[in-house]
């Protein structure tokens, strides 16, 4: 599933093609996509809106609109497992696996349509007349401003969950997935079993440098490309799978001791650390944890 690098890659890229255009219309080939609303809404809503925004919130792509110069709601799109966003000529054959596509205005000829292409069908392309309100669960993100080494000691202090699963949590800090969790948690020497009010305080401020090192690294390498389902806009695969220090690489060296990657489940989740550089509490369930090696 895309997360907060891939979703932020997206979103940059269509920018500069849709972002002062009008939508002139708009096509749904798979009705449950919408979210729940009915197609001849979702077309009406955005029919002879104008894109004036396309941003990212936690690993969903926003794009905000108006009419006459007012705000007239946003769309809410969550890529989910593969999903992707191209904008193509209307020359151009509809792409395959494709479920909604808005005709925009000519101001760019030769790039006038926004496909959402899903293979699974699990991504969502909503309409929100209010999409702050949609997003308003989310915490905060680990790119902005309210995510400071401050806020994350005192965020932890009274949690009592394990840390891989609390970085998960949306609703506690916002675009983190399983890849970057993995690859911060070692960056930052924490085992994943690691109760999160048990996290000293010099650990924690590793953990937020890890954090934002690691996404700003992705961001740049246009994120990661592990299956064959992620790519960018324009079609290409990200580059930081070649980073990975722990994430998919079970049995194979630790990059910084050289120990074997070691790789349990976590919260149902894949889970991947080095034993060396990321030990177990003493004493606690963490160091019995089993292996689900192959």
């Amino acid at each position: 599933m895309p997360e907060l690098p891939e979703v932020e890659t997206t979103a940059g890229l269509i920018r500069p093609h849709v972002v002062g255009r009008r939508i002139e219309g708009a096509e749904v080939d798979w009705v449950r996509t919408l979210g729940g609303q009915a197609e001849g809404d979702f077309v009406r809503s955005v029919s002879g809106a104008r894109i004036v925004a396309v941003g990212r919130r936690a690993k969903f792509v926003t794009i905000d609109l108006e009419r006459g110069g007012e705000p007239a709601g946003g769309l809410v799109i969550h890529l989910r497992m593969t999903g992707r966003l191209l904008v193509e000529p209307a020359s151009d054959p509809a792409p395959a696996y494709r479920r909604v596509s808005l005709r925009l205005d000519g101001e760019r000829p030769g790039r006038d349509w926004l496909h959402f292409v899903d293979v699974r069908k699990f991504g969502r392309f909503e309409f929100h007349a209010d999409p702050a309100q949609r997003l308003d669960h989310l915490g905060p993100e680990p790119l902005g401003p309210e995510f400071t080494p401050d806020w994350l000691r005192a965020a932890l202090r009274p949690r009592q969950r394990a840390i891989k699963p609390l970085l998960l949590d949306q609703a506690f800090l916002a675009g983190l997935g399983n890849i970057y969790v993995d690859e911060s948690l070692h960056r930052a020497g924490i085992h994943p079993l690691r109760r999160a009010d048990r996290i000293h305080k010099d650990r924690a401020e590793a953990l937020h440098g890890a954090i934002i090192e690691i996404l700003e690294a992705a961001i740049e390498r246009e994120g990661s490309s592990f299956d064959a389902f992620y790519r960018t806009p324009e079609g290409q695969p990200g580059s930081y799978q070649h980073l990975f220090q722990v994430y998919g690489r079970e049995g194979k060296p630790c990059g910084t001791c050289g120990r074997a990657i070691r790789r349990i489940v976590v919260g149902q989740r894949g889970t991947h650390y080095c034993t060396r550089c990321q030990p177990a509490p003493r004493g606690s369930a963490a160091s019995r944890a089993p292996s689900s090696g192959k």
